[in-house]
């Protein structure tokens, strides 16, 4: 059929009364097994255990085309089956309305309307079923009727890689693999009677990226995650007590509009070294780590009081003597977490005597996975790439920059972070000044969460910014399941196409 003669094409669930019709259908659709249609039971029982499963695509009227399935518990076939041990000798029993697969029993387009994409439609209505009801996978034992003409020089696998390669045409596996389905395993003896495949089939396979296994807690773990970011005022504090009203109050500020992490810049507390500027700066900062383990024991506190996660920002800490800069996830389920500065700047070096920290990975949360780059450490690529690796969906970059070079140099690291390591990114600095503490100067940031480029997100990638050089708090959404769906399905996948065949990231430690 020409698209000119189309009027109208709809996508209908099956009826019984469009039994005769469809097995008229079916014969023409398996001209080479002409007695391998459906009898007039399966249909009914099909219709009476999984009506949802079974659908006709109908072009002017008239049926072109059908998608027959069944739920099964999958663990009891995954090894190895048979097309009549999946179908339990073709009585369906093996359908289970608490399986967790959505098992194709057949898919066709009649000739007369091959070449129109109809079979797209029935493959895209399977997958928005497999997502409606929260199904791990589609799954089914895909035919490969070219098969016969190479079997006696190339086995099954063989057959398969140059189909993938372009090498050989087939047709259905083709089409099945364009659908974003991908061959698991062979299967031998599949379907009985099918000699154009040798009676070998294809397990093929999607995944449904939504899924969740059922959890028994009471909370799930949430989709959209509201980032709330403080861009910091450095100002003189009378007192440590001072220093944590502040911080508080924006805490507070970022709660009250649900956020559900507060994330605070690199070094927040320097002020609290002005008490000490008599000193030198090494010895200065020594005494302001004194204050690290109260303001962390406090930000636990209004993580729970204030149901929000905090990223601490950072700030020094001694370890048998040695200085680090480090920073805190308290969680708002009261755990507390730390992550260390890997990467120090010389001036960190020479001016503080900052040393490196040696450890690196994933915080789990109620929002996903997140990960912490302080400052320079965003802009060593390999770090973030190794957090993706363990699935990091955000990374929480806090930053301290006193010129517009130095901060041009984390936000621009910042947004390739995202696009590598298809993620979002978020930064928050500290503006102002503090002529009273030396090494501090003036402060430079403009806070910002950044995004992957694709169609999804912002074509700039910027999901939000703050305004430069001012105190105040930015708001940001961040939809986790557009991760997932760009990880799978996005323009370029650069997780995914990673040519891991010539080289490998890994830590050492």
């Amino acid at each position: 059929m020409k698209i000119s003669e189309i009027d109208n094409i709809d996508l209908q669930y099956l009826r019984f009364e469009d039994y005769l019709e469809i097995k008229e259908a079916m014969q023409k659709a398996y001209a080479s097994m002409p007695e391998s249609y459906w009898k007039e039971h399966h249909i009914q029982t099909l219709l009476e255990k999984f009506p949802e499963g079974q659908v006709v695509i109908k072009v002017n009227g008239q049926i072109a085309g059908c998608a027959l399935s069944i739920i099964v518990d999958f663990s009891q076939f995954e090894d190895h089956h048979t097309y009549k041990e999946v179908t339990a000798d073709y009585s369906f029993d093996s359908h289970t309305p608490d399986g967790d697969v959505l098992y194709g029993i057949d898919v066709f387009i009649t000739p007369g309307f091959r070449g129109l994409r109809l079979g797209r439609r029935l493959y895209d209505y399977r997958k928005e079923l497999c997502e409606k009801l929260n199904l791990k996978s589609i799954v089914f034992g895909g035919r490969i009727p070219n098969y016969h003409k190479y079997a006696s020089e190339l086995s099954p696998k063989e057959y398969i890689e140059k189909v993938r390669l372009k090498e050989i045409s087939d047709p259905v596996l083709n089409f099945q693999i364009s659908n974003d389905f991908h061959p698991t395993r062979i299967l031998k003896n599949y379907l009985e009677g099918d000699t154009l495949s040798q009676e070998f089939a294809v397990l093929m396979e999607w995944d449904n990226i939504y899924y969740e296994k059922e959890s028994k807690k009471a909370a799930t773990q949430k989709k959209v995650v509201r980032l709330g970011l403080i861009q910091w005022q450095m100002r003189p504090y009378s007192d440590i007590k001072a220093l944590l009203q502040q911080a508080e109050y924006f805490i507070d500020s970022v709660s009250v509009y649900r956020s559900d992490f507060a994330l605070f810049p690199e070094f927040f507390n320097a002020p609290l070294m002005a008490e000490h500027n008599h000193l030198s700066e090494a010895h200065a900062i020594r005494e302001l780590a004194k204050h690290t383990q109260e303001i962390i024991q406090k930000f636990s506190e209004f993580s729970i009081s204030y149901n929000i996660n905090i990223v601490a920002g950072s700030m020094p800490e001694i370890i048998d003597g040695a200085l680090y800069n480090v920073g805190y996830l308290c969680r708002r389920d009261g755990t507390v977490e730390r992550y260390e500065k890997l990467h120090v700047t010389p001036d960190e070096a020479k001016v503080w005597g900052l040393q490196g920290g040696n450890e690196l990975k994933v915080f789990d949360t109620d929002c996903g996975k997140v990960g912490v780059l302080i400052c320079y450490d965003s802009e060593f690529p390999e770090l973030s790439r190794l957090l993706a690796d363990q699935g990091m969906d955000i990374l929480f970059v806090p930053f301290l920059t006193d010129t517009q070079n130095g901060y041009s140099r984390v936000r621009n690291c910042a947004r390739a972070r995202a696009i590598e390591n298809e993620c979002y990114v978020a930064i928050a600095g500290s503006v102002g000044n503090l002529p009273n503490v030396h090494n501090m100067d003036i402060q430079y940031a403009q806070s910002a969460v950044f995004t992957p480029c694709d169609f999804s997100f912002p074509s700039s990638g910027i999901k939000a910014e703050a305004t430069p050089n001012t105190e105040m708090i930015l708001i940001a959404d961040c939809d986790i399941d557009l991760l997932r769906e760009l990880h799978e399905f996005g323009s370029v996948k650069n997780l995914k196409d990673r040519r891991k065949d010539l080289f490998e990231l890994k830590m050492r430690k």
